[in-house]
């Protein structure tokens, strides 16, 4: 297929992205396709890496199971068929607790914890658009991650399903909560230095 960029007069859907070259990473926001090529920085990766190994050492023997892009989540609305999807994200990381929203290919429905890692050209799609997003499709918590400020801001669902005011964690703090089983992610790990 041509690339999907040159043709933004339509929406686009998951049986769409699948036919998209596997040499290019995209995401797909309510039906707008967007390149997630160049890959990510060292400090990015480094701080992904970090967060996944933390996680998956807390959840050992749990439920919930800790997925690092690429990743294919799948937020459907009103679609009954997988094909028909909108919206497929390809969070830096995200947790999963309901195997029952785990496929072959990825995730189906919200995650019940994503996390983004912030950078230049995603920033506003992070903060804006897909802060909405996960918000709609229920997702739990919602940390966005700020490298250079070596900062987390964690969103969580009220009982409206909104995210309500975050919480904001610099670099030497734990962030403490409860996710199957109480939780303990050590900042001062995350944001060593590489």
């Amino acid at each position: 297929m041509s690339r999907p960029e040159q043709n933004l007069d339509r929406k686009f859907t998951y049986k769409d992205y699948l036919t998209w070259s596997e040499k290019e990473q995209w995401e797909l926001l309510n039906g707008i396709p967007y390149n997630m090529t160049p890959s990510p920085s060292t400090q990015h990766q480094k701080i992904v890496t970090t967060l996944i190994a933390q996680f998956y050492n807390a959840l050992k023997d749990s439920p919930c199971q800790v997925f690092g892009a690429p990743f294919d989540v799948r937020l459907p609305e009103q679609e009954k068929n997988s094909d028909d999807i909108f919206t497929v994200v390809q969070p830096d990381l995200a947790i999963i607790c309901d195997r029952n929203k785990l496929d072959n290919h990825g995730c189906v429905g919200g995650p019940d914890l994503v996390i983004e890692v912030t950078s230049p050209s995603t920033l506003r799609k992070d903060i804006k658009d897909k802060f909405y997003l996960y918000e709609k499709a229920g997702v739990n918590q919602y940390w966005i991650i700020y490298p250079e400020q070596k900062t987390v801001v964690v969103f969580k669902l009220d009982k409206e399903g909104k995210f309500g005011r975050p919480d904001i964690y610099c670099e030497t703090d734990l962030i403490q909560f409860e996710i199957s089983r109480s939780i303990r992610i050590d900042l001062s790990e995350v944001f060593k230095e590489y």
